[in-house]
């Protein structure tokens, strides 16, 4: 394409993107407008990007693609799956019941519906004709077998805490399961997207197969090393995959994963970071493949600490902390300003009519004045650990020198951050990863007894609220709920949440079909059911 001022491939798979979501031309065109692109200009753009989305698949061909992570401990099972290679894995050899689209909907997968009257009991009603990768049919015992493997402490599920609302689980005959739950939960359909609970043969044991019902039929893993999977030919969805098989294995360091990618040794890099961008953008050996997944990296002040136990300080923060800096500057416009809470634009329930807080150093500094702050040093502590954080540290450093804070930054390893520092420090980073649902985000953070509160934030009326909403099967009154919710957490919580972080993955320029899922990078991880090679 011609050399245009502010317009870089991100850009382009940004429009792209759009134009999945469902985007008007006039939007696409004001999307354009305000990244420095002329009207006619841009619809040169558009049309380029509009039949990118429209090109046919074509059946065939051998993609190799790295993460950024692997271990020894990688597994086949996808209860105890706990990072991205694990669910790469797991996405390709087996189904969920359910299925989280790039829309952030919940839709069928395995099964053919889900209901309930009391959002308590469940009936799950299975598709017919789905078959496992050795020929056995799914019926329903392998549904129950599969969510009680998450009750079992031996198991070691990594969603043992979110499975414990389950109180039991049966089969009513060979197409249908009752869940029943220990009280109302209106999200168990959207739960049962998450990655970890795919559905496992019944009496499974032995992972090392990967048997399952997925478009990917495992043909070799060495942990840690590397996995093979060719297409399933029987596979129960009318779409087979495009894709004869892939390789999937992880490169750590950074610079390599995207050399390998230039050098075309692989088709797809994982997981780059902004700062690697100026190496990618328009080079025509790499795109970008842009996912808003609701990741953060948020400044977390203890409100049972000092300085956070005076009243103002934390607000003061949230004042003081440049939101366009982090995105324009440190994330290189890879970013969505956030308001003080978890919740992204993308998600239904997002409270739209809460007011953005405005970079306010002026504002801030009468806070912290009346806190009696500005004469002490703050320090804050962040590590490489709590992605970006060093530089969003220097950020608000920056900002508190012109209005007289002092603020000294802590800089320590990332090795033991996590054990040493996160919800320990009085004042540090947290990173919080994307959840499909308020109720687990908010159970998991800002509950007055949750395990992740970072900001010892506590409130009975934030507690009955999650307990009320959680029941509810009228959407109008949860996303009332939680929108109330929302605005308590980004007036009254110590938790800072500047921006919503991207994730941006290279691919090679042949490598289609991808489109931005919520629950991860990579497509939600399954870009290997839908991506195809150009011909």
């Amino acid at each position: 394409m011609d050399k245009i001022a502010n317009w870089t491939s991100s850009d382009d798979a940004m429009v792209e993107s759009a134009i999945r979501r469902g985007a008007s031309r006039r939007e696409l065109l004001q999307m354009m407008f305000m990244g420095g692109v002329a009207a006619t200009t841009g619809a040169t753009i558009l049309g380029r990007a509009t039949a990118a989305v429209a090109a046919e698949p074509v059946k065939g061909g051998f993609i190799k693609a790295a993460g950024f992570s692997a271990s020894t401990a990688d597994t086949l099972d996808p209860a105890k799956a706990s990072n991205a290679t694990d669910y790469v894995r797991c996405s390709a050899l087996y189904n969920r019941l359910t299925f989280l689209n790039g829309a952030g909907e919940t839709t069928m997968e395995l099964a053919e519906s889900i209901e309930s009257n009391d959002a308590k009991v469940w009936v799950v009603k299975l598709r017919k004709g789905v078959i496992f990768h050795d020929g056995k049919s799914l019926t329903s015992a392998d549904v129950v077998f599969s969510l009680n493997r998450h009750l079992d402490p031996a198991v070691g599920s990594k969603v043992n805490a979110l499975a414990k609302q389950i109180d039991q689980v049966k089969a009513i005959d060979a197409q249908t399961a009752e869940i029943t739950l220990q009280a109302p939960n209106a999200d168990l359909p959207t739960i049962l997207a998450l990655h970890h609970f795919m559905i496992v043969a019944d009496g499974t044991t032995d992972f090392s197969k990967g048997n399952g019902t997925g478009p990917f039929i495992l043909k070799e893993f060495q942990p840690g090393v590397r996995s093979i999977a060719a297409r399933n030919e029987n596979y129960w969805k009318d779409r087979k995959a495009n894709l004869e098989g892939f390789e999937f294995f992880a490169i750590g360091d950074e610079t390599a994963r995207m050399n390998a990618l230039l050098s075309g040794d692989i088709q797809l890099a994982a997981n780059l970071n902004p700062r690697s961008l100026r190496v990618l953008e328009n080079n025509p050996a790499a795109n970008l493949f842009i996912s808003k997944l609701g990741t953060y990296t948020n400044l977390n002040v203890r409100l049972d600490m000092a300085p956070g136990d005076k009243q103002g300080v934390a607000e003061g923060f949230k004042y003081l902390i440049n939101r366009d800096v982090i995105k324009k500057s440190v994330l290189r416009g890879l970013a969505e300003i956030a308001n003080d809470h978890p919740i992204p634009d993308w998600n239904k329930y997002h409270n739209a009519e809460l007011k953005q807080r405005e970079f306010d150093p002026e504002r801030a500094k009468s806070l912290f004045a009346k806190a009696g702050v500005l004469g002490q040093e703050i320090r804050i502590t962040a590590a490489e650990a709590a992605s970006s954080s060093p530089d969003y540290a220097v950020v608000v450093q920056q900002a508190a020198s012109k209005i007289g804070l002092k603020v000294a930054i802590n800089r320590v390893p990332s090795d033991g951050y996590w054990s040493n520092h996160w919800i320990k420090d009085a004042v540090h980073f947290g990173n919080i990863n994307a959840r499909p649902t308020p109720d687990i985000l908010f159970s998991l953070l800002y509950k007055s007894d949750a395990a992740w509160n970072e900001t010892g934030y506590k409130s009975e009326k934030f507690d009955s609220m999650l307990l009320e909403a959680r029941g509810l099967l009228d959407e109008a009154k949860r996303k009332q709920i939680y929108g109330e919710m929302q605005a308590m957490i980004s007036n009254g919580a110590g938790t800072v949440i500047p921006v919503f972080m991207s994730n941006v993955d290279a691919i090679s320029p042949k490598l289609k079909g991808l489109t931005p899922n919520p629950l991860g990078g990579m497509m939600g991880y399954t870009f290997a059911e839908h991506a195809w090679i150009e011909a």
